[in-house]
């Protein structure tokens, strides 16, 4: 399965854009949209274009590692776990009470609770993280396909 676009938009505007390093509120030394990797030094600066690139190399490894997970079934549900490993950390969401429920079935309320309760970072609940994880919730249950990343309308993959 592949990332899709609307995942692709929601990490931009969840991660903001910042050229130039900058600790985020886990205290991570970060750039462009979320970029954390060992190559981040403090005083980096770089374009929005290399920005962009960043953030595909970084989706592209979560997401490879989500697929392994095998719990995906849908567009929804694995632009959801992308972006929520994206943020978390794959290995967090690997031993997260989240995929227990997820692989087990469980119920739309409790899984949609569970997204709920990963808000807080640094210590403090933060209406960004309450805005994302809503969004994740809903597109984890959403019925409606996006487009993934290298089809286009009419050519579907």
């Amino acid at each position: 399965m592949e990332v899709s676009y609307l995942l692709l938009d929601k990490l931009k505007e969840f991660e903001g854009l910042r050229l130039e390093t900058y600790r985020c509120a886990g205290g991570k030394l970060t750039i462009g949209y979320g970029h954390t990797g060992s190559d981040v030094r403090e005083g980096d600066k770089i374009s929005q274009y290399w920005a962009e690139e960043l953030l595909k190399a970084d989706v592209a490894k979560v997401a490879e590692q989500v697929q392994r997970m095998g719990v995906a079934h849908t567009q929804g549900q694995f632009d959801a776990l992308v972006s929520f490993a994206f943020n978390i950390g794959v290995e967090r969401l690997r031993t997260s009470k989240l995929l227990r429920l997820i692989r087990r079935q469980d119920s739309y309320r409790n899984i949609k609770a569970e997204f709920k309760r990963w808000v807080f970072a640094g210590g403090k609940k933060l209406a960004g993280l309450e805005h994302r994880r809503e969004w994740e919730a809903s597109r984890f249950f959403s019925p409606s396909p996006a487009l993934p990343v290298g089809a286009r309308e009419g050519n579907e993959k």
